[in-house]
């Protein structure tokens, strides 16, 4: 039942979430054709804040969500209902802090952390979208520990479609009407997008609660040792990913710098760095639907096979992952470097894009493989192991952008991404060890 339950789940994430990156594969097109290269920098600027904003509010929370629903036996309504609520409250409360935050900073944000004041209207804007993202992140949480990823894999559709939807409804009335049509609209179709989305959550938990049979005499457990439990495992995973995300958001935005340092001027060092992330990028994660479906719904499954101290279940789910992302990553390399110019020319009329995703193309398989197996890890509880290999990582990467860049321009962060994908790799496949020699007899 776990494995289907696995498997059904994983077919289901995975449709919606290559449905999803269909649609915004396109929509990125209509964006970089519509505002061309310089127009999809400044737009990609904001994205490391977005993340910051989120690994804050909620990255950990869901996490947690997921993790302790999943722990409890199917009849504990009750308490399953109170986590859920524990950490809606937990969540809703910081990214309501965080919105205000970022909002009344969007200056200060754009002029001295981004180098970029035209992203300071999309900050403000896209700062309204966190409370809904937030909440619809921890309902998405709830139902990953119930094992039915129906509602997240619609949720996770019925946001694009409205978000996409949206800017090109804005685009038909600014065609007719003559009204200028700028890169601050994607910030608009982002806020619509998420609030279509939590609607369409809440709705649908309502009527899950509403047919739920409650157990006469289980008393649930409080909401401060709920909030406790939520809290200590979720802070080591949140301070990670705000750790990450922070140095992150200073990685993304030294890249234009060092790229003036190598000689580009600051447009041209824009152009190129839209191009590399929203791009090329954009194309080489594309196929991550599916480990992304893998390592959601993995996590709790592996927190259950933990806490029965099923050593062979947690084994052949690592060897399964480690063969099929290798097989998975070694195809879309083959792929990607075959024909990447022919895709750069075809979809974003851009021959650079070409060049970037033929190069980019190696880091696929480790891309892909470290998705689960940091997910396995969170799963055993070894937030503080993530943790440090994801840092470490980061730090190899930034040393790239601030030395190599400036001496071989967009081919040092590729160099930079690439060591730092290999060490992660080793890292997390030399922490599984212990669980890769032991096996099952009889």
């Amino acid at each position: 039942m776990k494995k289907n339950a696995l498997i059904r789940g994983t077919l289901l994430l995975t449709a919606a979430g290559l449905c999803s990156r269909l649609i915004g594969f396109f929509y990125r097109i209509f964006l970089s054709r519509m505002f061309g290269e310089e127009g999809m920098g400044i737009y990609e600027l904001i994205n490391p804040v977005l993340a910051l904003s989120f690994a804050l509010c909620t990255s950990g929370i869901q996490s947690a969500v997921s993790k302790f629903v999943a722990s409890e036996p199917e009849n504990a309504v009750r308490i399953r209902f109170r986590i859920l609520l524990c950490g809606l409250c937990i969540s809703g409360f910081l990214s309501v802090l965080c919105t205000l935050f970022v909002y009344q900073k969007a200056d200060l944000i754009a002029l001295s952390f981004l180098k970029e004041p035209r992203c300071a209207p999309l900050l403000r804007i896209a700062a309204l979208s966190f409370p809904a993202a937030c909440i619809h992140s921890c309902i998405n949480g709830y139902y990953y520990g119930v094992k039915k990823a129906a509602l997240p894999a619609f949720c996770q559709l019925f946001e694009q479609c409205f978000r996409v939807g949206s800017v090109f409804w804005f685009w038909d009335c600014a065609q007719k009407t003559g009204v200028s049509f700028s890169i601050n609209v994607a910030s608009v179709g982002l806020v619509i997008g998420e609030f279509a989305s939590l609607l369409a959550a809440l709705f649908a938990s309502w009527l899950h609660f509403c047919r739920q049979k409650y157990v006469p005499g289980a008393f649930p457990l409080s909401m401060p040792v709920i909030a406790s439990r939520l809290l200590r495992f979720a802070l080591p995973l949140s301070s990670t990913r705000v750790c990450l995300h922070l140095l992150g958001a200073v990685e993304s935005a030294r890249i234009p710098v060092s790229l003036q340092l190598a000689g580009y001027s600051s447009e041209k060092a824009l152009s190129i760095y839209g191009v590399f992330t929203g791009m090329a990028m954009t194309c080489i994660l594309f196929p991550g639907a599916l480990t992304n479906s893998v390592s959601v719904l993995l996590m709790p499954l592996i927190a259950q096979a933990d806490a029965n101290s099923d050593r062979c279940a947690i084994r052949k789910a690592v060897v399964k992952c480690v063969r099929f992302c290798l097989l998975m990553g070694c195809f879309f390399l083959l792929l990607f470097f075959l024909s990447g110019n022919a895709l750069g020319r075809l979809l974003f009329h851009s021959s650079l894009a070409g060049q970037l995703l033929r190069m980019l193309s190696f880091l696929c398989p480790f891309l892909y493989l470290n998705t689960t197996l940091l997910s396995i890890l969170n799963g055993l509880g070894k937030t503080g192991q993530t943790f440090l290999f994801n840092m470490l990582s980061l730090l190899i990467r930034m040393a790239f952008v601030f030395f190599v860049i400036p001496v071989q321009g967009i081919p040092g962060y590729f160099f930079g991404m690439l060591a730092g994908q290999l060490f992660l790799t080793a890292s997390c496949l030399l922490s599984l060890t212990p669980y890769l020699k032991r096996r099952s007899r009889g």
